[in-house]
């Protein structure tokens, strides 16, 4: 199902604002301020410039530092996008330490990297790096801001759900908007809805279930605090989101 958000930019497939989400104080998140996608570099030349035309300004590319050769972390070369879209900024934030042995023994090893499964122990762990990436976001040049990883799911999930809980974003909304990126991708990865369905069934949970309590138990302007942003960080952040 095509919802409103779902934004066509010809090459990527899991491209969406994150605008027009009902928020705690009755209003909506502001469109066009920050989107979530796939990697650009499956962008055609029209779907830079649909990037472009969108009101995109920033991008912020979510990578998992000190990653192990062997690590499936996507994408990995230094994508450059101003070599494809000149006036571009970009803004590289390691949201994960692909280096911390504990996480990957709990995660990587065990093929739950891709779920949101991990979203909980990541947020424990790294509470300055989730900081550093709303710190981009509060403080990107006026235009719009695109956060994307690889898939656009896991990194990007996470991501989007810190921003949308800081925006005042019901956590059940926050789980609806993450469970739309497996049936996006289903041209480019067929099975992956499938094994993400399956491999939480197993645990006796969902997508929807999973993602809705990470993002109900957290304390997101207390978290950023830890995580080392000021209040004036903060307001701009979610004033950026949620107008």
């Amino acid at each position: 199902m095509v919802d409103h958000r779902d934004l066509e930019w010809d090459g990527c497939l899991n491209v969406r604002d994150l605008g027009d989400l009902p928020a705690a104080d009755g209003g909506r998140t502001r469109p066009g301020a920050v989107v979530r996608g796939d990697h650009p570099r499956y962008l055609t030349p029209s779907g830079w410039a649909a990037l472009w035309d969108y009101g995109i300004r920033t991008v912020v590319t979510l990578e998992t530092d000190n990653a192990p050769p062997d690590a499936n972390v996507g994408i990995r070369d230094h994508f450059d996008v101003r070599d494809h879209r000149p006036g571009l900024t970009q803004v590289r934030v390691g949201i994960e330490d692909g280096g911390d042995a504990e996480f990957m023994a709990r995660w990587a090893e065990t093929g739950l990297w891709g779920t949101p499964l991990y979203y909980a122990d990541a947020l424990e762990r790294w509470p300055q790096r989730h900081a550093r990436l709303v710190a981009a976001v509060a403080h990107a040049a006026p235009g719009g801001v695109l956060l994307h990883c690889a898939r656009g799911c896991d990194r990007t999930g996470i991501a989007a759900l810190v921003l949308l809980a800081l925006a005042g974003v019901a956590p059940a909304d926050i789980a609806a908007d993450y469970a739309r990126s497996a049936p996006r991708l289903a041209p480019r990865e067929p099975e992956y809805r499938k094994w993400l369905d399956a491999t939480l069934a197993e645990r006796g949970t969902s997508v929807t279930r999973v993602v809705t309590e990470v993002a109900a138990a957290l304390d997101v302007a207390a978290y950023l605090r830890r995580g080392g942003l000021t209040d004036a960080d903060i307001g701009l952040a979610r004033g950026r989101l949620a107008g």
